[in-house]
């Protein structure tokens, strides 16, 4: 089987995917990427495992992007996005999709006021900086089409007045995988916008242990304050963290590295769907973050291999024959990686 890549560091040869978390960076460092690696600490007193899930958050925030968060229910998803809020001191609000959920519960709407007899705009809960969308492919697409704008340009209009979102601003979408009872799937024009879509598989046997032995001492997951997760970065310190990543290098030979990565997608057999010249942009960024959280200011093949498959895997369609065979998006991925010459 293909290797395949998830935002952890890049695995040296043999290594097992995705089995140990980035290690933490020295604090004499770099203040404000320590500050970032305590993140997941924090993060940590309140959900087991998910390593890759985290640093694919904090990647997100670091290159003004959203995340998808795919998972069987019971895995902790909402409580991962909470405890990344909690840990970051930032400003976060929850949307519960549902079937009868209408695009102004997510962006606000006009009331009435009968004392002035005029109309005053009510704000809706995506002015925040982390929107949870909790559930996002449960409602149907015209309110999941009331995101976009938010989430691409960092605005709202409404009645014709166009309102800036705070900043920071990032989705945190999570969903069920589409197979599940009541889901929709997600329009490809969302999907798009979406910069990563992490995975969050049930947890091994160890980390299940330890769930029900941190429930069995009476954690509770509505009470984060209590498990101790503080905040300990702020938003001062994401900005001055965006400002560095901004600086990383990416050489020619790298770029031209992943658009070759991106143009295989579009001539592999098995897809219907290649990705766009905005998901080339989206490896780009996120694989600039990586190394800068990974202590470097270059970029590196090993950084785009590490990034690829959370980052194209939702901008790419299968063909029906190559479903039918239970062909694999990440597999094909993967092998994508394994042909494409990498540059020295």
């Amino acid at each position: 089987m293909s290797q395949q890549y998830e935002p952890y560091a890049p695995a040296p040869a043999g290594a097992a995917n995705g089995t140990a978390p980035v290690p933490p960076l020295p604090p004499e460092e770099d203040p404000v990427r320590a500050a970032l690696a305590q993140v997941r600490r924090e993060v940590a007193k309140a959900v087991v495992g998910q390593d890759a899930a985290v640093t694919g958050l904090i990647i997100a925030l670091l290159a003004r992007g959203h995340v998808l968060l795919e998972g069987v229910p019971g895995v902790a998803k909402t409580l991962l996005v909470r405890s990344l809020s909690a840990a970051l001191d930032l400003d976060t609000k929850r949307v519960q999709f549902t079937p009868d959920l209408m695009p102004g519960d997510v962006t606000g709407s006009l009331i009435y006021d009968n004392r002035s007899s005029e109309f005053s705009f009510r704000e809706g809960p995506v002015f925040t900086n982390i929107l949870l969308a909790d559930e996002i492919n449960r409602t149907p697409p015209k309110t999941q089409a009331s995101l976009l704008e938010a989430m691409e340009e960092r605005q709202v209009t409404v009645d014709g007045v166009t309102r800036p979102l705070p900043e920071p601003f990032i989705v945190a979408a999570t969903q069920n995988p589409v197979e599940y009872e009541g889901t929709y799937p997600l329009p490809e024009a969302q999907l798009d916008r979406f910069l990563l879509k992490m995975t969050l598989d049930l947890p091994s046997r160890d980390d299940e242990i330890e769930v029900i032995r941190r429930h069995s001492s009476g954690f509770d997951p509505r009470n984060l304050a209590a498990a101790g997760v503080r905040p300990v970065a702020s938003a001062r310190d994401l900005e001055l963290a965006r400002e560095a990543v901004a600086r990383v290098a990416v050489a020619p030979e790298v770029l031209a590295y992943i658009v070759d990565v991106v143009r295989a997608t579009r001539a592999a057999p098995s897809f219907q769907l290649g990705v766009s010249p905005r998901g080339a942009t989206a490896l780009l960024n996120t694989a600039r973050a990586w190394a800068w959280l990974s202590g470097r200011a270059f970029v590196t093949p090993d950084d785009v291999k590490a990034l690829t498959l959370p980052a194209l895997r939702h901008r790419v369609a299968l063909r029906p024959e190559a479903q039918m065979d239970g062909v694999n998006v990440d597999n094909v991925l993967g092998s994508i990686l394994a042909t494409v010459p990498v540059p020295r």
